[in-house]
């Protein structure tokens, strides 16, 4: 074991502190990373405050990590000291599972998450990004360009590839209609990866003001959702809407929109359900609601790929780790363009 630093939270009801604490000794497997940036993600807010339940404290979040290999283990190939690399929502899976094999860890009924997740080496709770240095399996390291800035390639581990994946498992591309509902830092990638891919991309936001920005971000239309003169010209004409809002909403006004056959994925995760669906506007358009998590390893790498290829990153704000309650607070409110990146120079 070797000792660590970072920011925990201790109760559910208490503000993330500095806290000192022990990391695993390498395995020959293993790989160690000096972490250079944490992305805040909305889901260590719900985590911290056990909106989710099931939280252990003390707690150190963060999942969105980017990193300079440190050192590694005898059995570790492919890496090097000194490599750009990055660790996501995940740290560990069966392996042996059919999810394992087909490359789809994130649903492995064992799926180890990089923090608030059982730890089979310590016997307890994991620790996540707001830290240091992480020890981490090397299957579940990713390398990251160094064509990318790697403190705005670190929300691309999990707003990323939440976004990334829907729109490769339903095979979005060229000629389709998309919709992103939201303009946050999920939205804001959403919106980013279905304009590289040659999509007619429509932004649906509650906020007027947004619109500018959602159509520098590639969005080709903007339509503000609570406004039926505005949705009423896109009924039955999208093949794919991409809904990244985590409070719970009516979802009728999105599927209505759907053509015949198109598909409403929901990838955030509301502390409470959204209201019952409209079963009819679904049953006779054949519409599909749908969710997705994040990606598996594979389709992970290959996003931090695509990204260096079409030089795709998210638009952050950079912040001391000092700062990160109060930028849970901002993230409630919006109120950043369009995710807060923790530099962990500033744990020094």
């Amino acid at each position: 074991m070797y000792k660590a630093i970072g920011y925990a939270a201790h109760t559910n009801t208490s503000p993330l502190v500095p806290f000192n604490f022990e990391r695993r000794d390498l395995t020959p497997n293993d790989i160690q990373i000096e972490i250079l940036y944490c992305g805040v993600c909305h889901s260590d807010i719900h985590q911290v405050r056990n909106e989710w339940g099931g939280s252990t404290f003390p707690m150190v979040p963060g999942h969105e990590i980017v990193g300079k290999v440190s050192q590694i283990g005898s059995a570790v190939t492919g890496f090097k000291i000194g490599d750009s690399v990055g660790v996501g929502c995940l740290v560990d899976a069966c392996g042996e599972c059919a999810d394992c094999n087909e490359h789809l860890e994130q649903y492995c009924n064992q799926a180890v998450f990089t923090y608030n997740s059982y730890d089979k080496h310590t016997g307890g709770s994991n620790y996540g990004g707001y830290s240091n240095s992480v020890v981490v399996n090397q299957a579940f390291v990713l390398k990251v360009s160094d064509k990318l800035d790697l403190a705005a390639a670190a929300p691309l581990l999990c707003a990323g590839i939440t976004t990334y994946s829907p729109l490769m498992h339903w095979q979005v591309g060229k000629g389709d209609k998309v919709g992103v509902v939201g303009l946050g830092g999920l939205g804001h990638m959403a919106v980013k990866f279905a304009h590289a891919l040659g999509a007619y991309v429509v932004m649906f936001t509650t906020t007027p003001g947004k619109a500018e920005d959602a159509k520098r971000l590639g969005a080709d239309a903007v339509v503000v959702s609570k406004n039926p003169e505005e949705m009423m010209p896109h009924l039955a004409s999208f093949d794919f809407i991409l809904n990244t809002v985590a409070a719970p909403h009516n979802l009728d006004a999105y599927t209505a929109l759907l053509k015949r056959d198109g598909t409403l994925c929901l990838v955030g995760v509301p502390d409470h359900p959204h209201p019952s669906p409209a079963v009819g506007q679904l049953i006779f358009k054949r519409r599909r609601i749908v969710g997705s998590l994040i990606g598996g390893l594979k389709e992970t790498q290959e996003m931090l790929d695509f990204c260096a290829e079409h030089n795709i990153t998210s638009d952050i704000e950079i912040i001391p780790i000092q700062q990160v309650n109060e930028a849970y607070e901002r993230v409630l409110k919006s109120d950043v363009k369009y995710r807060f990146v923790i530099d962990m120079a500033s744990l020094l």
